[in-house]
């Protein structure tokens, strides 16, 4: 495979990023990944690798670029509860400035760049969101979504909110297909939130599959982390690889 770190265009600067592609002429089609809370960092390096082995161009942007580039955390602190507490306490001011209309204009600069690489084809991408990442995809393929085929959000929290720009109430402009996979217990995304994201998803006509995890808390995919739960993990690599297979097929 072609792994590379690099530098992204984005739309108040450089992002760094991770990007990969299987070997070959291609073209395969594009992916993107927004990362969790914690960033760019080995795991979602890994991750985004067997996207890639699936046949995919995947790119990974370190969505906090205008504070900081990654690392963000120590990945050995994700492991410690109270490390990790702290680590989100120093995050969450990231977190809070990175607007829909900051996420949506960046995916613009992401698509482009994905697109004008060698051997990824033409048209919409997927897109793969985990926890803070999964709530920022809602927003996105709402936003594009001449440029979003699929959207697979995994533990998303925040996802319905009180607030006027809920990502939840944007819904009716999506003409992909979204999977959620949702987390158990997961005060983020309650029963009621989760219940009302359905509700305007099927109001909308969107195609959709909403699943939840029994016994996989937030955060289960990631293995790095002190929330990480095997099963959990596994299920949602069968998921996300039926729904980018539908979305985006290819030889």
């Amino acid at each position: 495979m072609h792994q590379a770190s690099i530098d992204v265009p984005a739309a108040d600067g450089v992002a760094d990023g991770y990007f990969v592609k299987p070997d070959g002429p291609g073209p395969v089609p594009p992916v993107l990944l927004f990362m969790d809370a914690f960033g760019l960092r080995p795991r979602l390096r890994e991750m985004a690798d067997r996207i890639a082995e699936r046949g995919y161009a995947v790119l990974v942007p370190n969505l906090f670029y205008r504070s900081q580039h990654s690392p963000l955390v120590d990945p050995a602190d994700l492991e410690d509860p109270e490390k990790r507490g702290a680590a989100f306490a120093k995050l969450g001011p990231m977190m809070q400035a990175l607007t829909a209309e900051r996420v949506t204009a960046d995916a613009v600069a992401y698509l482009d760049f994905l697109a004008a690489q060698d051997g990824v084809a033409a048209g919409p991408a997927g897109l793969v969101g985990y926890c803070m990442g999964g709530r920022n995809g809602l927003i996105v393929i709402s936003a594009l979504p001449d440029r979003i085929a699929a959207l697979g959000s995994f533990h998303a929290g925040r996802v319905v909110t009180e607030e006027e720009n809920s990502p939840h109430l944007a819904v009716g402009s999506i003409t992909g297909e979204v999977y959620f996979g949702h987390a158990d217990n997961d005060g983020s995304m309650t029963p009621e939130n989760i219940a009302a994201l359905e509700k305007a998803l099927t109001d909308a006509g969107v195609k959709y599959t909403s699943e939840l995890y029994e016994g996989a808390p937030h955060g289960f995919t990631m293995s790095d982390t002190a929330m990480y739960h095997e099963g959990g993990e596994q299920r949602h690599w069968s998921a996300l690889f039926n729904l980018l297979d539908r979305a985006l097929p290819h030889g």
